[in-house]
This record gives structure tokens, sequence and C-alpha cells, in this order.
């Protein structure tokens, strides 16, 4: 515990189940006061959290919120999610809920809590996603808008400069509560597992981790970054199509 992060206040959006719950208690861990912002509180309680009702999507209901805090050291936009839609399965009216969820709530919330940030001199971390940074079939409306926060991250980290640092978590396969079902079960979930070099996804833990960091003294001059957190990221599958296995590519063969 970093007793330096004592008494700051730290909102935590989607706080409430997967990896925003991780990210709660990870910061109730190290002493600050948590809220937890959600349209539903959580099944169970976290300790050291405090919930907070609250529908993103309603820009003067995410104002009067922040407007109403004491202080605010801390805003973690992890809010977000989709789910599996082919393009052509929907119209476009319905694609642009996706966005609004993962790009245009987090700018509501970070533009609502400017003004304490400015005033305590804290951060905001962004919860991306790697699929911001690769063809997302069956999600493509999700990684545009995660593309769209990474670079919504550095142009605010660059106005925003110095009084408010802002970064942004770059996050690839975490395994929650709805991973094995996602997956296809305990099967799927074991192979896709494979397919990431450390073997393995990341727990809401690791995620965690990573938020408290860019949110601590240790990373006071680090702004306008991104961070990955994806286990090494995928294994090409050019390696598996030529059978290398080793991942040494042969010589001359390397562009």
């Amino acid at each position: 515990m970093d007793d330096r992060r004592d008494g700051r206040v730290v909102v935590v959006t989607g706080g409430t189940r997967g990896v925003g719950a991780g990210i709660a208690r990870a910061f109730a861990a190290a002493g600050a006061r948590v809220l937890a912002c959600a349209r539903r509180p959580p099944e169970r309680a976290l300790p050291g959290v405090e919930f907070a009702p609250l529908d993103l999507r309603d820009p003067p209901a995410v104002r009067a919120f922040f407007a109403a805090l004491p202080r605010l050291d801390v805003l973690v936009n992890n809010a977000g999610g989709t789910p599996y839609r082919l393009l052509t399965d929907a119209d476009a009216e319905r694609h642009a809920r996706v966005i609004e969820l993962n790009l245009l709530t987090p700018l509501t919330a970070s533009l609502a809590a400017h003004g304490q940030l400015r005033r305590t001199r804290g951060c905001v971390v962004m919860v991306g996603s790697v699929s911001g940074g690769r063809p997302s079939p069956g999600s493509a409306a999700y990684g545009a808008a995660k593309a769209g926060l990474e670079n919504l991250a550095a142009s605010m980290a660059v106005e925003w400069a110095p009084e408010v640092r802002v970064n942004t978590l770059v996050v690839g396969m975490v395994r929650t509560e709805a991973s094995a079902p996602h997956y296809g079960g305990p099967d799927g979930l074991a192979a896709v597992s494979r397919t990431v070099p450390l073997g393995r996804l990341a727990t809401p833990a690791d995620v965690a981790g990573a938020a408290v960091f860019l949110a601590s003294g240790e990373a006071a001059y680090i702004s306008g970054a991104s961070l990955l957190v994806h286990g090494g990221g995928e294994r090409p599958a050019f390696l598996d199509a030529a059978g290398t296995g080793t991942g040494h590519p042969t010589e001359g063969d390397t562009r």
C-alpha cells in the first residue's frame, strides 16, 4: 500500500463488475476513497467501494454528479463494451450507440471532471482496448471507438497539461465471469488463452495494478501515453501457418 494515496478520491465508471470492479478494489486497497459509477449496483458489495448510481449517457446527470463532489483526484473511464454484431446485422444508429458508450461518455465524464482534477492536479486513466489498433470483425464500432479514445486521451493530455495528466491502458483479453461463455466454454477459453504469449488472459487485478500505477506519484512524468496490458499481444498467425513453432523467421524473409 502506498500511503501517499491515502485520502485521494477516485471515480471509476463502470466500476461494479469485471475489470471496473477490479480497478475499484485496487484503489480502495491503496487507501483511496473510491466511488464506482454505474446504472445498477454490484451484485455483491465491494469492500471499501461506494456505489454511485449514474447513467453516463445522461450528460446533465454526469455534470451534476461531478459538480457535487467535494474533491476528485483520479477519474478512471472504464465503462464500455459491446455485443458481438457484424456491421450488416444492424443499422448505423445501433452501432452509433456503441460509439456513444465507448467514446462519447468518457469525453462527457472527463469534461465534467476537468475543473475538479485541475484543482487537485489529478489524472485521467482511459481504459482502452487492443481492438482500437487492429481489425475488429464483429465489433467494428467498438474498435473504432477505442481507437478514437486513445487519440482523444493523447490530445487531452496536451491540452490539459501541466495540471492534469491523461493516459490510456490498452487492454487485451481479460478473464472475467463472462469469459468462459463468451469463448464457448472452458475448452474455448483455454484455446484462446494459448494464443497469448504469456499463456493466459489478463485478470482484472492485472489491469487494476496498471491503473493504480498510472495514477500514482511514480508515474508523475507519464502523460499522453498508451500502456499495453495484453500479455505480449497475439502470436502472429503466419508463424503457426508456416509451422515454425519457434517464432523465428527464416533469414531473408523478415519483411
